[in-house]
């Protein structure tokens, strides 16, 4: 690694960023660049550049991409109705490339040479930021401190921050969550602690976002999403903005007991992974988009989608947001949206979503074929006859051949 004379740190402003930051200033003898990224954690952020000028810091980004990461992470990647090994909506994995793309837009934009992020050398975030960081700006350096240092438990952080004087407040009243915890509008993730244990269940008192099912209103709620051309437009008739719309989401359904998962995923680096998620509006905006989609796409390009959609899943997982294969499997996908336009009415009721009405100008649906009752002429059932003969027949000749497939 050649000289670093400028580092762009992604900085929360927590324990591990803060000591980051100062480690990086003694370690490189460099200039830091903190950037904090507002996409929807719940928390405040501007705390985070009083924290940075204590350490000294002179070029502070603290940037609000709430609407950028709805609008062109989680809205083009819920159009492929992604979900990754049949269960884990993607929350923390789809804002990885944004934050990457922010740090090299910021080293652009100061002239350094290398950014820094505070994941851990057992995690996917490394790879996600890191594969992220090299598709935008090939020859950026990348100081990742847990792959370098020893400060390995929070003992020693907390040694760190009391011997270089850091501001890191470890006396807040607030009870602290036993649990690592990464939030953003689409979901928030609980890993570690007891939740190592794969036959621990979560304490009622873990989950932020969502009362439990049994917790839930005994009546259901009653919602109507709008969509254009594959994206959710309009709540209840009302328009709103890509991150007020998953916003209200989120409240909607975590009120009536959607959207929480106790899963073990195959992380990319090697190991299992036992997490909790809490994802509410993006359950509901699954369930709605392949009900609008079930209206109004060809059924084949809804089979080819399907087919490949758990591809899509894994590339956005392992990192590859920034790839070609991403890229043109987006393209593909998003060709398809252009009819996915319509209404999908839905009931929530204790932790369920049940798709209970659709309807668009752009709807296949033709119900004088479809009928039980008289279809005057729409449809012939002789026609079937052949159909079921000329997809019988290569069986048909194997069988009278003597193949056996008892």
């Amino acid at each position: 690694m050649s000289k670093i004379n400028k580092v762009v740190l992604a900085y929360s402003g927590g324990l591990d960023t803060s000591v980051i930051a100062k480690w990086l200033q003694e370690t490189y003898d460099c200039e830091v660049v903190t950037f904090t990224a507002d996409i929807g954690q719940g928390e405040e952020v501007e705390p985070a550049r009083a924290k940075a000028e204590a350490l000294g810091i002179k070029e502070i980004y603290i940037d609000d991409l709430r609407e950028e990461f709805v609008r062109d992470f989680v809205f083009p990647m819920f159009r492929a109705n992604t979900i990754y090994e049949g269960e884990y909506l993607l929350g923390t994995s789809i804002a990885r490339p944004l934050i990457a793309k922010r740090l090299i837009e910021i080293a652009n934009e100061t002239g350094a040479d290398a950014i820094s992020h505070g994941a851990t050398g057992k995690g996917n975030d490394q790879v996600r930021f890191e594969l992220g960081a090299y598709a935008l700006k090939p020859g950026i350096q990348v100081i990742a401190p847990w792959r370098e240092w020893d400060l390995n438990s929070r003992e020693k952080l907390m040694k760190y921050c009391e011997t270089h004087e850091i501001p890191v407040d470890f006396s807040s009243s607030k009870k602290k969550s036993p649990y690592s915890m990464d939030a953003n509008l689409l979901h928030i993730s609980y890993e570690g602690g007891n939740l190592e244990d794969p036959w621990w269940e979560a304490e009622e008192d873990m989950w932020r976002w969502s009362v439990s099912p049994e917790q839930a209103p005994d009546e259901p709620t009653y919602i109507t999403i709008e969509y254009e051309k594959g994206d959710p437009v309009a709540l209840n008739g009302e328009r709103q903005s890509p991150a007020t719309l998953l916003e209200n989401l989120n409240k909607i359904g975590g009120a009536n007991g959607i959207g929480r998962l106790d899963i073990v995923e195959n992380r990319y680096v090697g190991m299992k992974s036992r997490g909790c998620y809490e994802t509410p509006g993006g359950t509901i905006l699954l369930s709605a988009h392949r009900a609008i989609e079930s209206l109004t796409l060809d059924r084949e390009v809804a089979h080819l989608k399907d087919e490949l959609m758990p591809r899509y899943a894994k590339i956005i997982y392992n990192g590859y947001w920034w790839s070609p294969e991403r890229k043109m499997l987006q393209a593909a996908i998003d060709a398809s949206q252009d009819v996915v336009n319509g209404e999908v009415r839905l009931k929530l009721y204790k932790g369920s979503v049940s798709v209970v009405g659709r309807r668009s100008e752009d709807s296949l649906f033709d119900e004088r074929i479809a009928t039980f009752e008289d279809d005057a002429g729409a449809y012939d059932q002789k026609d079937a006859e052949g159909f079921i003969k000329l997809n019988a027949l290569r069986m048909r000749i194997a069988a009278g051949k003597g193949r056996e497939y008892l």
